[in-house]
């Protein structure tokens, strides 16, 4: 299985809920470097933000766009998310199943067949104006 696929089928596990999916796609050692905050290291933090975030938010990614270098080692992935505020987070507005769709992008790193990071960027201030409204 290329990077490529490896990085196609973690999105699907990620549109299907299937969090253990997607975690078997991760090393142990997986780096996550979040849009805001302190990057993640190792497949217990990466478990728990999992988590929390399938507590707080329920999302859909759309308008999926892959890119690859030459190296096949690491691919980038434009979309849309289409979600869904369930519970509050600390410094963000109150969640009542406010809806959302906001444009982001991934880049993520490739390795003996794991992917060992996943950069996540968006707007937060689109985001927070799309759920303040």
């Amino acid at each position: 299985m290329t990077s490529l696929d490896i990085v196609k089928n973690y999105y699907d596990c990620f549109n299907q809920q299937d969090w253990n999916g997607m975690l078997a796609l991760v090393s142990p050692d997986i780096r996550h470097e979040p849009n805001q905050g302190e990057a993640r290291i190792g497949l217990e933090k990466f478990t728990a933000f999992l988590q929390h975030m399938a507590e707080s938010y329920a999302e859909t990614l759309t308008d999926m766009v892959f890119f690859t270098e030459p190296s096949g080692n690491r691919v980038a992935v434009e979309f849309v998310v289409n979600g869904v505020y369930k519970k509050a987070e600390d410094g963000l507005p109150p969640a009542n199943n406010q809806t959302y769709v906001v444009p982001a992008a991934a880049f993520l790193a490739v390795s003996d067949g794991k992917i060992t990071r996943i950069t996540t960027y968006y707007n937060l201030p689109l985001w927070i104006q799309a759920v303040s409204q």
